[in-house]
């Protein structure tokens, strides 16, 4: 992911969400609507989340130290891990509290023209937002499905961003239906419902963002592109016969860790298998410019061994992937 494309998404979206938050803050002074108040703690909670978003950013550009060789990249996914905590917390858990609060105790809703006024402004900001988020998407995604990209992606910052905003546009028109209903009634227990509906929307959100930023917390490889990609790079078919096996690991969103056992002819001498793993290694950066740590082992590759040992991948001359 282009770095600059995430921050652009996350700053657009921090503008709307603190916009927002302001004014559906004042309508829910104007009017008592309960869902104005949870849409503007879920607009506040979003203002939050992408400040740590961009915290995150600014931390995992830290150089590497001896006590961290590989440098900070994982920031990142931790401070969007941080991020679906806060949604589940402060967003989703006190809109079910508040839409709990208005259903046993309803109240009509004064000043209607607050928050229908303040939720149509609140749609045209999300969906700026969301548009923004959409076109850096869309310059990254390739040919993968919606799903899959935020299934697959390894920068954590556009998927969440995507994921805020639609869930944003969702709750503003459970928001709106609410208080319409409301409205229509004369019965302030539909304004309580669509507050729950909201916190619900929010907590499923943040469910979905947990178990994914988790996935990229405990290392997740390179994409099947990347992993193709470097396979083809590393045997030049001339002294690294063949690829033994390989281990690719994210640690960070635009850093890769490779390792790998490669095969090198037996009749090669030292420094021309010194030569050719620092040629293989080039190639794999040329391939594959996030590849940035490099670990290529060269070894006698042994059929009789490969067909042998219990686990080919960790046998000494084995093959395996």
């Amino acid at each position: 992911m282009s770095a600059s494309g995430g921050t652009k998404a996350i700053v657009a979206a921090l503008a709307a969400n603190l916009a927002i938050a302001v004014a559906k803050f004042v309508a829910f002074l104007f009017s008592g609507s309960s869902s104005m108040l949870a849409e503007s703690v879920h607009s506040l909670a979003d203002s939050g989340n992408q400040g740590l978003l961009l915290l995150g950013g600014k931390k995992a550009q830290r150089e590497a130290t001896p006590q961290h060789p590989f440098g900070y990249g994982r920031e990142r996914y931790i401070y969007a891990f941080l991020v679906s905590i806060v949604l589940f917390s402060v967003g989703g858990m006190f809109a079910i509290y508040e839409g709990y609060e208005k259903i046993h105790d309803p109240h009509p809703i004064e000043a209607w023209y607050w928050p229908v006024g303040v939720l149509v402004f609140a749609i045209i900001a999300e969906t700026f937002s969301f548009r923004t988020a959409i076109k850096e998407s869309n310059a990254i995604r390739g040919g993968l499905t919606w799903t899959q990209f935020v299934r697959r992606a390894k920068a954590p910052e556009l998927p969440v961003v995507l994921l805020e905003d639609l869930g944003a546009l969702v709750g503003l028109v459970l928001a709106l239906g609410g208080v319409g209903l409301a409205l229509l009634t004369g019965d302030g227990i539909w304004d309580g419902i669509g507050t729950l509906c909201i916190g619900v929307l929010l907590i499923l959100i943040a469910i979905v963002l947990a178990l994914e930023t988790k996935s990229l917390l405990l290392g997740e490889a390179a994409g099947l592109d990347e992993v193709k990609k470097i396979e083809d790079a590393i045997v030049d078919g001339d002294t690294v016969t063949r690829l033994i096996h390989m281990r690719t690991l994210h640690l960070g969103p635009e850093e890769l860790l490779v390792a790998a056992k490669i095969a090198v002819a037996t009749d090669e001498t030292a420094p021309q298998v010194a030569s050719a793993i620092n040629a293989a290694e080039e190639r794999i950066r040329a391939a594959v410019p996030i590849a940035r740590v490099i670990y290529l082992e060269p070894d006698i590759y042994d059929a009789a061994a490969a067909a042998a040992g219990a686990n080919p991948a960790k046998t000494p001359g084995g093959s395996g992937h």
